[in-house]
């Protein structure tokens, strides 16, 4: 169980918050929605279908058409990639999970790319934090919570923080997964938690060690997705917050 919170569970939370600030802050721009959505997605509609794509290769799903951007569609979808792949084929199958979540793994991963070239200390302390957080009491994390924010907005003062954020928003706004990617990842869900569930049933007969070592070595990937879905959150919610104060000046002059 701990193993698919770190992965699985996490991707999934993680959307979900990201989506909902996503829907939110269209929302909050009203009529200005589509012309902002059309400006942020020149850039991050194509690093969306990309990391499809780039599933689609690791898991040896066909590409069958892909559009990178697009503004004409009748039903305003921006980008899209189309695969086929071996239904019988188990690998395949675990792929569909991957290939649906994708855009949330790679943005994740660029924007932690971004924020360890542009603000390297904030990334440090993050990953200290996240990864301390098993031993630590709630009153300490709370007070290291606190920090890592403190340190985040005292960047503010720099260009690499305005840099990080501007680029940053233009990738998370587009990584809310359609419908379509919603389903293609649910259908390869169960075969996801199926080889979880085999992995520990083998390793655990082999050998306990082997079993705690795998499970150390998932929750490290955790802790890093973690890390990175941390910092899209982070970037979503001044998304927000910023969307609302659009809203309120813009209701005044009214």
């Amino acid at each position: 169980m701990l193993q698919i919170a770190f992965t699985v569970g996490l991707i999934y939370l993680f959307g979900w918050l990201i989506a909902i600030c996503n829907h939110k802050f269209y929302s909050n721009l009203g009529r200005s929605s589509r012309i902002v959505c059309y400006a942020t997605g020149f850039l991050g509609t194509p690093v969306h279908e990309l990391a499809h794509a780039l599933f689609c290769v690791v898991f040896g799903h066909k590409i069958v058409e892909i559009k990178l951007f697009q503004m004409d569609a009748a039903d305003g979808t921006l980008g899209y990639v189309s695969h086929s792949y071996n239904p019988k084929n188990i690998y395949h199958k675990i792929g569909n999970f991957f290939i649906g979540v994708a855009p949330i793994l790679v943005i994740s991963a660029l924007l932690y790319l971004f924020a360890y070239l542009l603000l390297p200390q904030f990334v440090a302390e993050l990953s200290i934090f996240i990864r301390s957080g098993e031993s630590s009491g709630s009153d300490q994390l709370l007070s290291g919570f606190f920090n890592i924010v403190g340190t985040f907005f005292s960047l503010a003062a720099t260009w690499q923080w305005w840099v990080f954020l501007f680029v940053g928003a233009v990738f998370s706004l587009h990584m809310t997964l359609s419908n379509a990617d919603r389903k293609g990842a649910w259908s390869g869900l169960i075969f996801v938690l199926l080889v979880f569930f085999i992995t520990d049933i083998v390793l655990g007969i082999v050998s306990s060690k082997a079993l705690d070592a795998f499970t150390s070595a998932v929750i490290a990937v955790g802790c890093w997705l973690l890390c990175s879905f941390v910092l899209a959150l982070a970037i979503s919610l001044i998304a927000v917050l910023a969307s609302y104060v659009f809203r309120c000046i813009k209701r005044r002059r009214m």
